[in-house]
């Protein structure tokens, strides 16, 4: 009977490290804990009523997805990544992801997987239905979840399609990894939810239809759009960030001094 006790602990601990992981993934993945934030075990221990154990465990899985970095004096901090890194994480994806669905177009899909994708489809067009009726070009912040969750869950199931679950694990780290450091600043337009709806019905029309050089054409160039995309975003924030940093100085100059 003593030795059932440290399993049903052991146990226990794994559900809060997952609860854990999951639950830090969630805040980088919203926006919530942004690029060059600390960790804090503390506060997630509180927030997740647990130990600090389970969550130090969840942070150095973390840390080695590459999600969280170690600092020497901060702890873990949310990772602060540059414009190589964007093209490179793409130059990934676009690998692993052209190489999987055009292992899946080898096959029929399943009139259930090919459901779930329409349905995932249905989503983005209810979405720009929305904004239409609205009279609004500009998504709200729930909505832009919405939007996320779908595309997210679109390629997700694309790639579980091709049955490798280790590309599936490694597209997944990409793409959240280029979400953290290209976090929109700006809520998707009208103009590329439109965009992002054809695309997707074109790729599934694509891999339905079996036909592997097609789905690969038009997968590889709606990842290149939402790359440019990311790009355009990151090199504009840098500017502006470059511009904050120089004001003061730039208005210290025109400060007469007494």
């Amino acid at each position: 009977m003593p030795k059932k006790a440290p399993v049903a602990h052991h146990r226990n601990d794994a559900s809060v490290r997952e609860r854990a992981y999951l639950h830090i993934q969630k805040k980088i993945a919203s926006g919530e804990l942004k690029s060059g934030t600390v960790v804090s075990e503390l506060s997630l221990a509180k927030e997740l009523g647990s130990s600090r154990t389970p969550i130090r465990e969840a942070v150095g899985q973390l840390v080695a997805e590459g999600l969280l970095e170690q600092t020497p004096n901060r702890g873990a901090v949310v990772v602060k990544l540059g414009r190589q890194d964007i093209l490179d994480l793409y130059e990934l994806r676009e690998a692993l992801e052209c190489f999987a669905i055009s292992k899946a177009s080898k096959q029929a899909v399943r009139a259930s997987d090919l459901e779930r994708l329409e349905n995932l489809i249905d989503e983005v067009l209810m979405l720009k239905r929305e904004l239409d009726e609205n009279g609004t070009k500009v998504m709200s912040a729930p909505q832009a979840c919405r939007l996320i969750s779908a595309d997210l869950s679109f390629h997700a199931l694309l790639m579980r399609l091709a049955a490798n679950g280790r590309i599936l694990d490694l597209v997944n780290e990409a793409r959240l990894l280029i979400r953290i450091f290209a976090m929109r600043h700006r809520r998707p337009t009208l103009t590329e939810i439109d965009r992002i709806y054809r695309e997707h019905i074109a790729i599934l029309q694509a891999v339905a239809a079996q036909d592997g050089e097609r789905a690969v054409q038009l997968l590889a160039e709606h990842i290149h759009t939402s790359k440019r995309e990311r790009l355009e975003e990151f090199d504009h924030r840098e500017r502006e960030a470059s511009l904050r940093d120089s004001v003061p100085s730039f208005l210290n100059e025109l400060v007469p001094t007494e």
